[in-house]
């Protein structure tokens, strides 16, 4: 009788236990900084999407996709389709990225230009949240070189991970197709338009070890794939 009851006691202290670590590990991840990114433009294939990225490095992309062509036409998507998946990013660009806001004031400034005429790329935020302060700051264009230097490489880190759902989408439904845009995003990353492969590798690993894929593809992936590696050192 007191074995079974000590057994009870043990697997309820243990219950406990577990519930505390998880607790703590809420209040733990509630207390990391975090660096937001919005960009509402109406039009695009993604009007909208947020990234938003703790201090730890992991975060989540969210966004919305409508219904119309990807680049040059190659893939539709369903109209509304909500997006919303964990990332994790490199801890040299989360070093950047909180470096460059706290440099900011925490964004609590403004940020947009007071010039006229300027072509319209959409309405951007940058926000902050942590235990040192809060602020955002909103802009279609800014002449701060820093916010700039951010929105350039927040869109970089959107476009990969568009990059991957295209890829994802080609692979399954149309191999033929993943040629063209592969040599599309290649140029992309060679341009430093898109950053932080390793968010997509998964989908760069399951190309390259496709058969039924081109060769030319599947070693193109295969170097996308090592960059990643190389980048996340």
């Amino acid at each position: 009788m007191k074995m079974a009851s000590r057994i009870v006691l043990g697997a309820v202290l243990a219950g406990c236990s577990g519930m505390i670590s998880a607790a703590q590990s809420q209040v733990s991840t509630s207390k990391l900084a975090e660096v937001a990114f919005q960009l509402e433009r109406p039009g695009l294939p993604v009007p909208r999407f947020t990234l938003r990225i703790r201090e730890d490095g992991t975060g989540r992309y969210q966004a919305e996709e409508m219904q119309g062509p990807a680049d040059k036409g190659a893939v539709h998507y369903a109209a509304g389709k909500a997006i919303d998946r964990p990332i994790e990013l490199n801890p040299a660009t989360v070093a950047r990225i909180f470096r460059a806001a706290r440099e900011l004031g925490r964004f609590d400034m403004a940020c947009a230009s007071k010039a006229k005429n300027i072509a319209d790329t959409g309405k951007k935020t940058l926000s902050y949240a942590g235990p040192d302060g809060t602020g955002s700051c909103s802009y279609n264009y800014s002449e701060n070189k820093t916010v700039e230097r951010l929105t350039d490489r927040f869109l970089a880190i959107a476009c990969t991970l568009d990059e991957g759902r295209r890829l994802e989408y080609l692979h399954r439904y149309d191999r033929l197709g993943l040629d063209a845009e592969m040599n599309s995003f290649k140029e992309a990353v060679v341009a430093d338009h898109a950053r932080e492969l390793s968010t997509i590798a998964p989908v760069l690993a399951s190309i390259a070890a496709d058969p039924a894929v081109i060769e030319r593809v599947r070693l193109s992936a295969a170097k996308l794939l090592e960059q990643a590696k190389d980048d996340s050192k």
